[in-house]
């Protein structure tokens, strides 16, 4: 099939589960003041940028592309299970944020159906041509890639059922940034679905910045009007942590 031209995708202003792996200039922006703190001296697997006591991870890039796409992912890390406890319903509004190669945003496009919608998110154009390319190949049409920035997945206010994030909190660049357009954009009593590979398992073989302990997880939710609702630990080496935008 012919691949599609990177100039027939519909961006629309507005993160990505992979970027370069190299550190970002956020230093030099005034929206991290008072919130961030910069360190010389920190992990190579960091960005040197240290968050609620955290330091963000360096982020992959899109010549990763096709690990996401492995053929074993559904045996490691149980996908499909993880997208049954989404309990996503037909006609919902979903934001996959760091949608990458579109590999949950093709899956949770069969459970909106056609009345529902995917909002597939990436900071990276390369990443939202691979997305576009395989929906084209899929023969789906109900989910639309969207341009984020660092700051800002450029989602309406009060537009969505549901954000899905899986394994990208970590290293979003500007997490409190971030969490308050992504709180802005739920409808009131819609839900945040955080995925991350478990901090408090040292069996788990992923670099401990790409890890998240649920103490953590919560440490950062609770700064944003949403409460946490359950964590769900089926996933053979992630947790599933659930919020709701409060009222």
């Amino acid at each position: 099939m012919r691949l599609l031209s990177l100039k027939r995708i519909v961006l629309t202003p507005g993160f990505a589960l992979l970027a370069l792996a190299v550190p970002s200039p956020a230093a030099d922006s005034p929206a991290t003041t008072g919130r961030y703190e910069f360190r010389k001296e920190h992990s190579p697997d960091g960005i040197g940028k240290f968050y609620l006591g955290r330091e963000i991870a360096l982020v992959m890039g899109h010549q990763a592309a096709d690990w996401l796409e492995r053929p074993e992912r559904q045996e490691e890390e149980h996908t499909e299970t993880l997208v049954e406890q989404l309990r996503v319903r037909p006609g919902d509004i979903v934001a996959d944020i760091g949608a990458g190669t579109g590999y949950f945003s093709r899956r949770l496009a069969r459970r909106v159906g056609p009345t529902g919608a995917v909002l597939a998110v990436d900071i990276q154009t390369e990443m939202l041509e691979l997305l576009t390319n395989k929906l084209a190949e899929a023969g789906i049409t109900n989910v639309r890639p969207v341009l984020g920035t660092l700051t800002d997945p450029g989602l309406p206010p009060n537009s969505v059922d549901l954000v899905l994030l899986v394994d990208v909190y970590h290293e979003f660049d500007h997490p409190w940034e971030m969490m308050q357009a992504i709180t802005r954009a739920l409808k009131p009593n819609s839900r945040v679905v955080l995925v991350e590979f478990r901090g408090e398992d040292p069996t788990v073989p992923i670099k401990p910045l790409h890890k998240m302990t649920v103490a953590q997880v919560k440490k950062e939710m609770a700064l944003f009007p949403l409460e946490w609702v359950e964590t769900i630990r089926v996933l053979p080496r992630q947790h599933i942590l659930v919020f709701r935008k409060k009222q």
